[in-house]
């Protein structure tokens, strides 16, 4: 079999799997686990293949792999059904099926009672598929199909507990703040294709590459807008913390492979467009650096352990725009792998932590003894996690970042032909300064997961399903080995090498350390609260199904979808170390509030205006319209007597009037 049928059976797979899982859900409820596997395992195991046969796609290794056929004549500007699949196309596709496979197996266990489980595996299911479009495509146009189809999926998913106003409000808000990126992303779409004549991405790119962009950075910036919105970045990032009212399987899906890393991943197939324009590259870089210590500082202060890895995802996301701001596309996507790596499994292991402790809340988590002994498979998995997310060596996260630091030394210094120095300098502060903060978010997470001190027994529910803990331990051999073998893959990162300095090793290690440190000696002198019920907790059976869990914890844990600051935590070091910031921190800066009376108070007031003119004005008219109507007819009613006499006389009368205006007429003629 060809690699090009291979590379159509990747995303082909789980869309077949989708669709039969939808027809059958209801009909063959036996059949719904294997269809929302097998397909999707199977889409992994050819992405590898595929990787494989292409040996890297860019330097020593294949050709990148293009094939298209036209899909309709569309005028000046054709639409092709097309695959461009180089180096990053092949690692990154193997990324989505990895996790995608992970999160199936683990769905199994973890809605193993839900009601509505096999339209949630045949909606995870397309969403992978619709990624996997996104990655393979060779046409604008068929990946904005993908890219619009996730935006959809994202919807229903995280509005999966749709009997919780959280999870209503949550898909919502995902559904608008992203399409409200995307309507501008379309617009530059549109203007692209119109300076290269083509949607087709090797025709888009020879036309940079001769200079051929008319408005390259009207059409950089259009696109960022996208971007911006689908990746997560400031100021369209607010919807990602609130999608954590979704089950926990779809955050680690949004979070690690797909949704998310598309923004990244088209900018980085794109790169060129964006490099022909320095005004771009410097707007990113700034949006980059406003992200990371933003989201970095608001992780600090979340007590939802989900949100906390929200905001650390935002700020990750960060790392990777930073990347591409400076003009490294390897480096973003080689912290975009790693991170998928390590962020699936952070989530994953939060989903068991949840269905252990009861809730979600770190606040009655750091109560609790024991609770590490409770679930040893993920204290030790996500242990190896959190190392790698402060990027500790020789963990994934610590050649992944460092390399996006490397990459902004060279840009600050001047060392780079693509990216300006003031972008260099703007990415590597920042990148420091969100080393730091990262490892003293995940030293707290840690330390209050897992090191509670208030005396209250952590409830006993069992073992985990051996389906959850596998997939645990799966993701933890690449998060612990990954970086080390990336000297392997060389050529799928355009032949740079990735390697850490020993400047950038030995500032990022050392802030990281630092971080650390200073969040464990804030939690040691932080007040240790009186044993109490905990915070959000929830009464769970120790066979209760880990969904509904979670659900009730989303309920009853108003903290971290209301108010924060109604439950203060004095055991919580953040206090300690953010002081008044911390509140202000908590609510993600009050960029919702803020939103809220620049934006929604506007719109809603212009529905009131409108309703208001609907209803006393146009029905007015509509009305009297109406009104008028029944008048006239009840007055010709009245005319029709039945009388042959009258009617007769009516005629002759009529008649004489008639004869005497043409008489008068024809005189005035």
């Amino acid at each position: 079999m060809t690699t090009t049928t291979l590379a159509v059976l990747v995303p082909l797979l789980p869309f077949l799997g989708a669709v039969a899982g939808l027809l059958l859900g209801r009909a063959a409820p036996g059949f719904v686990r294997p269809l929302a596997i097998l397909p999707t395992l199977a889409a992994a195991v050819i992405a590898v293949l595929v990787a494989v046969r292409q040996g890297g796609g860019i330097g020593g290794g294949q050709p990148a792999l293009d094939a298209a056929t036209r899909f309709t004549p569309t005028g000046s500007v054709p639409i092709d059904l097309a695959l461009h699949i180089d180096g990053f196309a092949a690692l990154v596709a193997v990324l989505v099926g990895v996790v995608a496979s992970c999160v199936q197996v683990y769905s199994t266990a973890y809605l193993r009672a839900d009601v509505r489980y096999p339209s949630y595996a045949a909606l995870v299911s397309l969403f992978t598929s619709a990624m996997l479009l996104v990655v393979y495509s060779g046409d604008l146009m068929v990946l904005l199909v993908g890219w619009e189809i996730m935006g959809i999926c994202s919807y229903f998913l995280v509005g999966h507990y749709w009997e919780t106003p959280e999870a209503r409000a949550a898909s919502l808000k995902a559904f608008l703040v992203t399409k409200l990126g995307d309507v501008p992303f379309l617009i530059g779409l549109f203007a692209l294709a119109a300076d290269a004549g083509t949607f087709r991405i090797t025709g888009v790119l020879h036309t940079v590459a001769k200079g051929g962009l008319d408005h390259p950075t009207l059409i950089a910036l259009l696109l960022i807008a996208g971007v911006a919105g689908k990746s997560a970045q400031f100021p369209l990032h607010t919807w990602l913390p609130d999608a954590m009212a979704g089950p926990t399987p779809v955050s680690a899906l949004i979070h690690a492979a797909t949704m998310v890393a598309a923004g990244i991943y088209f900018v980085a197939r794109l790169l060129p467009v964006f490099a022909a324009s320095k005004a771009a590259l410097m707007v990113l870089a700034v949006m980059a650096a406003i992200t990371m210590i933003g989201s970095a500082v608001a992780a600090l202060a979340q007590d939802d352990i989900k949100r906390v890895l929200a905001y650390s995802t935002i700020g990750q996301l960060g790392y990777m725009s930073g990347a591409l701001a400076v003009g490294d596309r390897g480096a973003a996507v080689f912290h975009l792998i790693s991170h998928g790596a390590f962020k699936a499994l952070l989530f994953l292991g939060a989903g068991v932590i949840i269905h252990a402790a009861g809730t979600n809340s770190l606040a009655a988590m750091s109560r609790m003894d024991g609770l590490s002994k409770r679930i040893p498979d993920a204290f030790w998995t996500v242990t190896i996690a959190l190392l790698a997310l402060a990027a500790i060596p020789p963990f994934a996260g610590f050649f992944s970042k460092e390399s996006v630091l490397v990459a902004a030394e060279h840009a600050a210094l001047g060392e780079s032909h693509i990216a300006p120095g003031a972008a260099g300098w703007t990415v590597l502060v920042a990148g420091l300064i969100t080393a730091l903060l990262t490892a003293a978010y995940a030293t707290r997470l840690w330390l209050l997961a897992f090191r509670g001190r208030g005396g209250t027994q952590a409830p006993d529910h069992g073992r985990q399903p051996l389906a959850m803990n596998a997939v645990l331990w799966l993701l933890a051999i690449p998060t612990a080995g990954f970086g080390l073998a990336v000297g392997r893959l060389t050529d799928w990162f355009d032949g740079d090498k990735l390697t850490p300095t020993v400047t950038t090793a030995v500032l990022g290690t050392g802030v990281a350390v630092v971080g650390a440190l200073v969040m464990y000696i804030a939690w040691r002198t932080s007040e240790t609260p009186a044993a109490r019920v905990p915070i959000g907790g929830v009464a769970a059976h120790p066979d209760a199904d880990p969904a509904l869990v979670e659900r009730e914890a989303i309920e009853s844990h108003t903290p971290a979808y209301g108010s924060i600051a109604s439950a203060p935590d004095p055991a919580d070091p953040s206090r300690l170390l953010l002081g008044p910031l911390h509140r202000h921190a908590a609510v993600g800066f009050h960029l919702d509030a803020v939103y809220h009376r620049l934006f929604v108070r506007p719109v809603l007031a212009a529905a009131q205006l409108v309703r208001f003119l609907d209803r006393e004005v146009v029905d007015t008219y509509v009305r009297g319209a109406g009104t008028g109507s029944r008048w006239l007819g009840a007055a010709v009613r009245r005319a029709q007597t039945g009388n042959v006499q009258t009617y007769l006389s009516a005629l002759l009368a009529g008649s004489v009037v008639l004869a005497i205006a043409a008489v008068l007429v024809a005189a005035g003629a």
